[in-house]
């Protein structure tokens, strides 16, 4: 079983950064290619101790059912329900749903106060202390040849509204798979300098080519470009 993880160190200076790149969604299907590859192949942790995988499609094959684990002093559990319940609507070939209990789901999220992000990394998301360093929210899945078949996601509550939209969207999305980010990709959340915090219309795009039947699990580059064209054509994205 092959490991993974992402995580958003957000700050001011790199939301500053962003502003200054401009805006706009640039969804050309040359751009949305560009992105697609950026964001499913790599990790944000490409040191080769983390994940020997970064270079293979990861995604569900199998309903997603997510469960909220709130353990900060505000409720968080509406919203990140909310923000789920979503998903499929925007995403053909993706199912996703709240589970009733923990044991029935398949992604965690775990929502805490900024002094129990550390230990809840640890402890529930099992990684090393080492990846909290800089993150304000982290994502961690396991992933074999039959797609994802966990994710867990740790995300701070007390850092402010627009952190935690922020967290929640971007650790969410990547849990399903694009586990990369790129500071190229000025138009989505997969990019810690970006100021965006909902679902933009190009990371949608993104998320429907991934969830595309053509698009397996452990899939290299090499076979991906060569089945875009037909996912472009099937999600009306190549004109």
């Amino acid at each position: 079983m092959l490991l993974c993880c992402g995580f958003v160190a957000a700050s001011a200076e790199a939301a500053s950064a962003a502003d200054r790149t401009g805006k706009g969604s640039g969804a050309t299907p040359d751009r949305l290619v560009f992105g697609f590859l950026q964001t499913v192949f790599g990790t944000e942790h490409d040191k080769g101790w983390w994940f020997s995988g970064a270079n293979r499609v990861k995604k569900y094959t199998v309903p997603v059912r997510f469960y909220v684990h709130n353990r900060s002093r505000k409720d968080r559990r509406r919203a990140a329900a909310a923000f789920v319940g979503t998903l499929s609507s925007h995403i053909p070939g993706f199912s996703g749903s709240m589970a009733a209990s923990p044991q029935n789901a398949n992604f965690h999220l775990f929502i805490v106060d900024r002094k129990d992000f550390r230990k809840t990394v640890v402890r529930e998301a099992g990684l090393r202390p080492a990846a909290v360093k800089n993150a304000e929210c982290l994502v961690h899945i396991w992933f074999g040849r039959n797609g994802i078949s966990e994710s867990r996601a740790v995300i701070v509550s007390d850092g402010g509204e627009h952190l935690f939209k922020r967290c929640l969207v971007e650790e969410v999305l990547q849990g399903l798979g694009p586990i990369n980010d790129s500071r190229d990709l000025h138009e989505s959340v997969f990019n810690d300098y970006s100021r965006h915090n909902s679902l933009t219309a190009f990371d949608r795009s993104l998320m429907r080519m991934l969830y595309h039947p053509a698009i397996k699990p452990g899939m290299g580059r090499r076979d991906v470009v060569e089945v875009l064209p037909k996912v472009m054509a099937d999600l009306k994205l190549s004109r």
